[in-house]
């Protein structure tokens, strides 16, 4: 297998893995009630509820919450439909550098700016809507191990770009 063969295989290995992350993170966004109370009940059946009673707690506050949005304000769950539809958009437009990488490197780059942008993104709005912090670390992790995937795949475009490059000929002179 060529260097370029390879480097390709390898470019394609990555996004895939990246885009099932992507649209797994995104999918569970639509069932989003009925995980927390499956999670709520879980813990509080388990000794992981009593190990970490401040997870305990704050994935019941959760539950609550959106169970009362659910029974009274369902429309309140349409925002978490769109966070779904958003990742899964989002998710599609990687067939680009999947395809052609040298030429949509920029949808690579773009996916590494949306995960930095995970971490002032959670520490701004996490204290306004009342976030833990612990919870917020966790949210800006999303955006630390995403962009890892992301930089290989940036990193072998640029290799893979170096060995297409065209050759300059030189005109013989006259």
């Amino acid at each position: 297998m060529s260097d370029r063969a390879a480097l390709l295989k390898g470019i394609r290995a990555w996004l895939v893995f990246f885009v099932v992350c992507l649209v797994l993170s995104g999918a569970t966004a639509f069932p989003l009630v009925h995980e927390l109370r499956w999670t709520d009940e879980l813990l509080r059946a388990s000794a992981v509820g009593d190990q970490l009673p401040g997870l305990a707690d704050w994935i019941g506050r959760v539950r609550a919450g959106l169970d009362r949005a659910d029974a009274e304000y369902p429309f309140l769950l349409y925002g978490t439909d769109w966070l779904a539809f958003a990742h899964l958009v989002i998710a599609v437009a990687f067939y680009g550098p999947y395809r052609d990488p040298v030429r949509n490197i920029w949808v690579v780059e773009f996916g590494m700016i949306a995960c930095a942008g995970i971490i002032p993104l959670a520490l701004i709005c996490g204290p306004i809507r009342g976030i833990p912090l612990w919870w917020s670390v966790i949210d800006m992790a999303f955006g630390v191990f995403g962009v890892i995937p992301l930089y290989v795949v940036r990193r072998r475009i640029k290799r893979l770009e170096e060995l297409t490059a065209p050759v300059a000929v030189p005109v013989p002179a006259v």
